[in-house]
C-alpha cells in the first residue's frame, strides 16, 4: 500500500498509476451534486479547494449537543458519474489533486486528470461504517443551507483506503474492464472465430 498525505502535490499524484492501492491521509473536502453545481454556476468556494482531494459522499453525520462537535457514523462514496458535467472545471479551476467516489468518471474528467495533475480513487462501496471510522476529525463544514448530506465537510482523515482507477496519464481502469468484458461478451456469444 502506498501512503500519501496532505498537502497534496503534483509530482506525487503523478506517481500514481492505475491499480495502486493508497492510504490517504490528512485533510479532504466533501462534495456532491449540489456543491459542484453550486461551483459549475460561478460560485465561489467557502474554502481553498486548490490542491485539495474531494470526496463524492453524503456522510452520516451526528452532533454532539453536548460539546457541539460533528461525528460522522457513515462515509460511503456515492456514484461519481453524475459530477461529469461539472468535474473538469473543478480540478482546472482549483487544481485539484484527486477524487474520490465509486465507478469512475468520463472522458472530460480523464482529460482534466491528465492536463493538471490529479487522479480518480475508488472507494469501496458498501462500507460506509468502516470507511467512517477513518475519519478522525470534522475540521468545519460550510453551505450547509444545501442540506448536511449536500454541505462541504472538512474531514481529516487517516488511512483512508482508495484504488486508484484513473490516472494523470489518460489510463482508466474502469475503461479497460469495459473493453476486456466487451471482448469476453462477443466470445461467448459468437465463439472466438465468429468475432
Amino acid at each position: 500500500m502506498l501512503k500519501i498525505k496532505s498537502p497534496f502535490n503534483e509530482s506525487d499524484i503523478r506517481k500514481l498509476v492505475i491499480g495502486d492501492k493508497v492510504l490517504i491521509s490528512g485533510r479532504i473536502i466533501t462534495g456532491r451534486d449540489a456543491v459542484h453545481k453550486y461551483l459549475h454556476d460561478g460560485n465561489i468556494s467557502p474554502i481553498d479547494l486548490t490542491d485539495q482531494i474531494i470526496y463524492h459522499v453524503g456522510p452520516v453525520i451526528i452532533k454532539d449537543e453536548s460539546s457541539g462537535e460533528y461525528k460522522i457514523t457513515a462515509a460511503g462514496p456515492t456514484t461519481s458519474i453524475r459530477e461529469e458535467p461539472y468535474e473538469w472545471e473543478l480540478i482546472k479551476k482549483y487544481h485539484l489533486k484527486g477524487v474520490i467516489g465509486k465507478g469512475g468518471m468520463g472522458e472530460k474528467t480523464l482529460k482534466a486528470c491528465s492536463d493538471y495533475g490529479c487522479v480518480y480513487f475508488h472507494a469501496i462501496g458498501g462500507a460506509a461504517q468502516v470507511l467512517a471510522e477513518k475519519v478522525v476529525k470534522v475540521v468545519g463544514v460550510h453551505l450547509m443551507e444545501l442540506g448536511s448530506p449536500e454541505a462541504m465537510w472538512e474531514l481529516d482523515v487517516v488511512d483512508f483506503p482508495v484504488v486508484v482507477t484513473m490516472d494523470s496519464h489518460g489510463n482508466s481502469l474502469h475503461d479497460k474492464i469495459l473493453k476486456q468484458s466487451e471482448k469476453k461478451l462477443k466470445e461467448l456469444l459468437y465463439g472466438e472465430d465468429n468475432g
